[in-house]
């Protein structure tokens, strides 16, 4: 059975969250791009470069401890010695940190320019570090955040934002200005307005279709058209133009952009079809977006 890996695809108004809200943190304009053939043209030697990279880490201990923490209680099997314990626990993250970094991959070639990985992916630092270090221009960031220690380490491997399914004070609190975004979760009126309130540049409204999809983000846009929002949870690719045109700033893009049948077969090429047509989709959003203005 494939070990879960969740990335989630971030299609936003302005290219990226952290250029949305104009926070002034610092994003680098080297780093290379690759096409959209890529991953058909240098599948081998991108295993191969992966392979290598997390044998590394294994062999230095470099990673953070939490990431001991998350693959110790994956597993049944228990062995004395630090390094034991690492080979032993490590292998099923491993597997899911090399499919999420080939995952990522298809989507930024196909254009999606900010990318989440949750804390739920196994090896999910290991993972972030490598495509970090691929991909300096790229929006990484880590989802699913629930306590100040995985924000720390997410920071430490080079995330430049932060997602939590709701508003976790400590970690708004921890975050230091211009350090990285923190994008606090909220279901009602009055949780998005007291996350914008405590500080929160942006909301991350969740769980929006469930909510009642576009029309619910159009209905909590109304009082608070000053409040950035990111829509959240059961989006499909189809709607992403009507929720950037109701207010949405962001969308985020899970299941329809990282298939499930998709991640299991490990077709990759359909995931950067699926990233091409989501950046179209939010490319046409903003140009009639910006028609409408001018």
């Amino acid at each position: 059975m494939p070990v879960p890996t969740s990335i989630n695809g971030v299609v936003s108004l302005l290219r990226s969250v952290l250029e949305v809200i104009d926070d002034g943190i610092p994003t680098s304009t080297e780093g290379r791009r690759p096409g959209p053939n890529i991953l058909i043209k240098n599948r081998n030697s991108h295993e191969s470069k992966i392979h290598n990279w997390l044998t590394e880490k294994l062999n230095s201990r470099s990673y953070p401890t939490t990431a001991y923490k998350h693959s110790l209680i994956r597993s049944p099997v228990y062995s004395s010695g630090r390094k034991a314990q690492l080979y032993k626990y490590w292998s099923s993250d491993y597997l899911s940190a090399e499919m999420a970094i080939e995952a990522a991959r298809a989507a930024l070639s196909g254009g999606i320019s900010v990318l989440e990985i949750t804390m739920s992916t196994p090896g999910v630092f290991e993972a972030l570090q490598f495509l970090v270090h691929e991909y300096p221009s790229a929006s990484l960031g880590v989802g699913t955040v629930l306590d100040s220690q995985d924000a720390k380490d997410a920071l430490k491997c080079g995330a430049k934002f932060l997602m939590s399914p709701a508003m976790v004070k400590e970690i708004l609190d921890d975050v230091a200005e211009g350090q990285a975004l923190y994008i606090p979760g909220a279901m009602t009126p009055t949780e998005i307005l007291l996350a914008s309130r405590a500080g929160a540049k942006i909301v991350k409204v969740y769980p929006v279709s469930a909510l009642g999809g576009v029309q619910y983000i159009a209905a909590v846009k109304k009082p608070f058209p000053n409040i950035q929002m990111i829509a959240s949870q059961g989006i499909t690719i189809d709607s992403v133009g009507q929720y950037i045109g109701q207010g949405a700033s962001s969308v985020v893009l899970s299941d329809a952009i990282f298939e499930k049948n998709a991640m299991d077969a490990k077709y990759f090429d359909r995931i950067n079809q699926l990233a091409c047509s989501a950046a179209f989709m939010g490319s046409q959003a903003v140009r009639k977006i910006r028609d409408n203005l001018s």
